[in-house]
């Protein structure tokens, strides 16, 4: 595959594919038509939309009655730290699994088992009774989420490879809404449903169900990108196929722009899972009342819609995306000082920095698609940036918690969130510099 890439416009060589099968060559000709063409663009855009609304409903949820569910289950201050540390954790774990995965049932089948997995695990996890079993059904829902965050960015590069900024913006802005939606509307929801805190995060489980939904064609259209398990994409728009056989794995690990984007990937959620897990206790704890500090949560969640639809197509558009990392990091900077110094009294100035210093998130995605050619670069890309980032993010939430409940205030954990602010910043402008895992991982044969 020959694929040179500038900013947002992708010039393609094709070579004739091999055909497994006079089957097969029909299959993916019917598939190029315009017609089927266009159907199914439409089908992957949506599915990739509502996927995304999903990503983080389960995290946020819980977020916003975290008081109430500690109560429900009797949970210490540690373990609801270790609560708000099981996402890096399982995304961690499931996530690294997912290109074997996509490479053994195919791409759309994997991320519609990811939908039900959430669903099934949200319907599950406040009825269970006790701490495990709300910790084993939330990890259940994570698996889901994690191989689809690793798989969007290479639907993404396969489907829409000269489309990779608008896209991860349509993907950043729509996770970004789904957070914020789950954070503001969570406490309403519970309260009209007869204050019943299970309820309110059980309810989110009809949201993923509806996400499954798109991606069922996709599995059962053969022959296209997301349905091919274990070969190289059909040729449609915008990609190439020389053959069946899948390239070499890269050998990721010899870049360091791999192990740089790895390190600002988990810095960054280090810093978002803190926010989802604690920024509205400490709200309440500063006197904002409940409803209140759920819709400030919501805030700095929303702020991710615009900004993840612009941040992503800025940064195609510059050679070196680290003054984009140093601005997000400057708001990130600005945030924390005003939790420490006056919580309640600029709580809305602060929400809104802390909304515009989370979208290094929407940043960190585009960068994956930018630092590979290929979208097998992308695929490891992704699964090492990710699977690594999210072991560096997880003793974050977990010590937030720890030093909460054994200092009796939040001014050495807000300490903490501010000086991680500082190797987020020096390596995100490394992982920016214009340079590709591949070329990196060539030049140390």
């Amino acid at each position: 595959m020959m694929v040179f890439m500038n900013g947002e416009e992708t010039r393609t060589i094709t070579s004739p594919p091999v055909r497994s099968s006079a089957r097969d060559a029909d299959a993916d000709a019917d598939l190029r038509t315009p017609r089927t063409r266009a159907w199914m663009t439409r089908l992957v855009i949506v599915g990739i939309v509502l996927t995304a609304l999903n990503l983080r409903p389960a995290i946020t949820s819980s977020g916003a009655l975290l008081e109430e569910v500690r109560d429900g289950l009797g949970m210490s201050g540690s373990v609801a730290g270790l609560l708000t540390s099981v996402p890096p954790l399982c995304f961690a774990l499931f996530g690294v699994m997912a290109p074997r995965l996509a490479r053994r049932f195919g791409l759309a089948a994997v991320v519609a088992a990811g939908m039900l997995a959430i669903g099934t695990g949200l319907v599950v996890r406040p009825f269970a009774g006790s701490t495990a079993g709300f910790l084993v059904a939330t990890a259940v829902a994570l698996m889901g989420i994690a191989v689809s965050n690793v798989l969007m960015p290479v639907i993404v590069k396969r489907w829409f490879p000269d489309r990779v900024g608008s896209m991860t913006g349509l993907y950043s802005m729509a996770l970004a809404l789904g957070t914020a939606t789950a954070a503001a509307a969570t406490v309403p929801v519970t309260r009209a449903l007869g204050g019943s805190w299970q309820a309110g995060l059980a309810v989110w489980a009809a949201l993923a169900a509806v996400a499954v939904l798109p991606w069922l064609p996709l599995v059962r259209a053969k022959g296209t990108p997301l349905s091919a398990a274990g070969t190289a994409p059909a040729p449609v728009a915008g990609t190439v196929t020389e053959g069946r056989q899948e390239p070499a794995p890269l050998r990721i690990t010899r870049s360091r722009t791999a192990w740089a984007l790895a390190v600002f990937f988990g810095l960054q959620a280090t810093a978002a899972y803190i926010t989802m897990g604690w920024m509205a206790q400490i709200f309440r704890d500063a006197g904002v009342p409940a409803g209140t500090a759920g819709l400030l949560l919501a805030v700095t969640m929303v702020m991710g819609v615009p900004l993840a639809f612009v941040i992503p197509r800025l940064a195609t558009r510059l050679p070196h995306q680290g003054p984009i990392v140093i601005a997000l990091g400057l708001c990130g900077f600005a945030g924390y000082a005003g939790l420490y110094l006056a919580p309640a009294g600029g709580a809305w100035a602060w929400a809104l920095l802390l909304g515009i210093s989370n979208c290094a998130f929407p940043l960190a995605l585009t960068m994956v698609g930018m630092r590979a050619r290929t979208g097998a670069g992308v695929a490891q890309l992704s699964a090492f940036a990710q699977s690594t980032g999210y072991l560096i993010s997880i003793p974050g939430p977990l010590l937030v918690g720890v030093l909460y409940q054994h200092s009796g205030g939040w001014g050495l954990p807000i300490a903490l969130m501010a000086g991680l602010m500082v190797p987020q910043v020096v390596v995100g402008v490394l992982a920016g510099r214009d340079r590709t895992v591949e070329d990196e991982a060539a030049a140390t044969r």
